[in-house]
């Protein structure tokens, strides 16, 4: 056990995804209620919701692990896998336990939840072969990056499903918004943590900094957040609580627009700019979702 305590510490630590991952299904249940204009969900809803995409983010993981096998052997043998600490076998054991349990929640609320599911999987693995042109994506950076990010509205999708579908009603309108927020939310996060000074570069290792420089990387984060709070307030249109969201956004704004200075004039590192990313994640789902749920 204490092998897996290590390896969930370094690539999968639950205490950082945990609560993220809380809010991001939360989210999606309490969005779809809201949007539909129907009762407080039920508690099988939101275990449902939040326990299948807590596997299904271990399971990109684990994906991850596979899919950069060679490179990591090559450029990070500090990693786990390469360095023994657990191996691929055992990954490969772990993904199919998580797709069983993954069945075992789904079924137990609403057995249709198994074609959303299916979907969401079916692109999982359309990821982990990278669409079947490795070299192709590889050289082309930006579309590599939206075709990777295109499994978060996927999953978000999910976790408004375990609210409709039970049910027996129909996806609600207006989810395009949320989906859309969730997308470029998912290139905010990944640019996030691919940020980093000069100094803490890696030889072999990809970064969105070293690609496009710390000002163009910046850049480009700051496009993605600006493009995930346009979604996120039309998506709070859509359920009348579009002021509180836009202040709370805004504020995170500033914020990130602080850090971003300071990161390109040296003073900051890379690790802050994944807070800030946490932090405006944690923020956007909790004011999409649990909030406008729960606020008298």
């Amino acid at each position: 056990m204490k092998r897996w305590w290590i390896y969930q510490k370094e690539r999968f630590p639950l205490a950082a995804h945990g609560p993220l991952i809380a809010a991001f299904s939360a989210c999606a249940v309490s969005f779809s209620s809201l949007l539909r204009g129907a009762p407080v969900p039920g508690v099988q809803m939101f275990l449902t919701a939040f326990g299948v995409c807590l596997l299904m983010f271990l399971q990109l993981r684990i994906a991850d692990e596979f899919k950069d096998a060679e490179e990591d052997a090559r450029w990070r043998p500090y990693r786990p896998v390469p360095r023994g600490l657990v191996k691929l076998s055992e990954l490969r054991i772990l993904f199919i336990l998580a797709a069983l349990l993954q069945t075992v929640l789904v079924l137990a609320l609403d057995v249709r939840l198994m074609i959303v599911l299916g979907i969401a999987w079916s692109y999982l693995a359309l990821m982990s072969v990278e669409f079947f042109c490795r070299d192709w994506l590889k050289k082309r950076p930006v579309i590599y990056l939206i075709t990777h990010m295109g499994i978060m509205p996927l999953v978000d999708f999910f976790g408004t499903a375990c609210e409709w579908l039970p049910r027996g009603s129909a996806a609600p309108a207006g989810l395009g918004w949320f989906l859309a927020a969730s997308f470029f939310n998912g290139i905010v996060i990944e640019i996030g943590r691919k940020l980093r000074q000069p100094a803490d570069e890696e030889e072999g290792v990809e970064t969105y900094s070293r690609l496009w420089g710390r000002s163009g990387g910046s850049t480009v984060w700051a496009l993605s957040l600006l493009a995930t709070a346009i979604c996120a307030v039309m998506a709070a249109r859509m359920i009348g609580f579009i002021l509180p969201v836009a202040i709370v956004l805004t504020v995170i704004l500033s914020v990130a627009f602080v850090a971003i200075h300071s990161f390109i004039a040296g003073s900051l590192s890379g690790k802050r700019i994944e807070i800030v990313s946490a932090l405006w994640t944690l923020a956007l789902y909790l004011m999409l979702g649990l909030v406008p749920l729960f606020l008298p």
